[in-house]
C-alpha cells in the first residue's frame, strides 16, 4: 500500500496544494498531476539534465527528488521562465541563435542556464561550457547554447534570482 502525504507549495508563482505518494518523483508530479509538460525525462538518473527546475532558487534534477521534498518551497519550470507570451531574455537569445534543435533537451537546458546567469554576470565561453556539463544534447553541438547564454549576459540583462517569491516577474 502506498502511502500519501499533503503538500503545499508554490509553482510557478501560483499556490499549489496536493497529495502525492511518498515516492513520487518531483519530475512525474510536475508532469502528471500538474500537467507541466515542459519538464522532460529521459534518463530518470539525474544524468541528462532534461528534467532540471529550479527549487527555491537552486537548479535541481526533477527526476532525483521527491515530490514531498518541496513541501514549503518555491518551484519554476520552464513554463515559469516567460511572463505570459513574452519570452524570457534567455529564451528570446535562443530563438535567435537558434540554440535548439529537437527540442528535447531544451527546457532542461535553459533552466540549467537561467541559474547559471543568475549567478554568474559576466561569463565567458569557458565557464558556459563548463555549466552546460550536466545537460546531454544529441543534436545542438552547444555552440549555438553557449552563444546564446553569452548574450543574454552581453545584454545586461537583469538575471538575478527571479524566482516568484522573491518578487521577480518570472521571465
Amino acid at each position: 500500500m502506498a502511502t500519501t502525504r499533503q503538500i503545499d507549495c508554490t509553482v510557478n508563482g501560483e499556490p499549489v496544494t496536493a497529495t502525492v505518494e511518498t515516492r513520487l518523483t518531483l519530475a512525474d508530479f510536475l508532469r502528471d498531476q500538474l500537467t507541466l509538460t515542459g519538464t522532460h525525462l529521459g534518463c530518470e538518473h539525474g544524468v541528462c539534465g532534461a528534467c532540471t527546475v529550479h527549487v527555491d532558487g537552486a537548479a535541481v534534477r526533477g527526476c532525483l527528488m521527491l515530490a514531498v521534498q518541496v513541501d514549503g518551497s518555491a518551484v519554476r519550470t520552464v513554463e515559469g521562465l516567460s511572463d505570459g507570451d513574452a519570452l524570457s531574455p534567455l529564451q528570446q537569445a535562443f530563438r535567435e541563435n537558434h540554440a535548439l534543435q529537437c527540442g528535447f533537451c531544451t527546457p532542461g537546458v535553459l533552466m540549467s542556464m537561467q541559474s547559471f546567469l543568475d549567478e554568474h554576470t559576466n561569463p565567458t565561453a569557458n565557464d558556459v561550457t563548463e555549466a552546460l556539463s550536466g545537460n546531454l544534447c544529441r543534436c545542438t553541438g552547444y555552440a549555438a547554447v553557449v552563444a546564446a547564454t553569452l548574450q543574454t549576459a552581453r545584454d545586461g540583462v537583469e538575471h538575478h534570482d527571479q524566482s516568484p517569491t522573491s518578487g521577480g516577474n518570472g521571465s
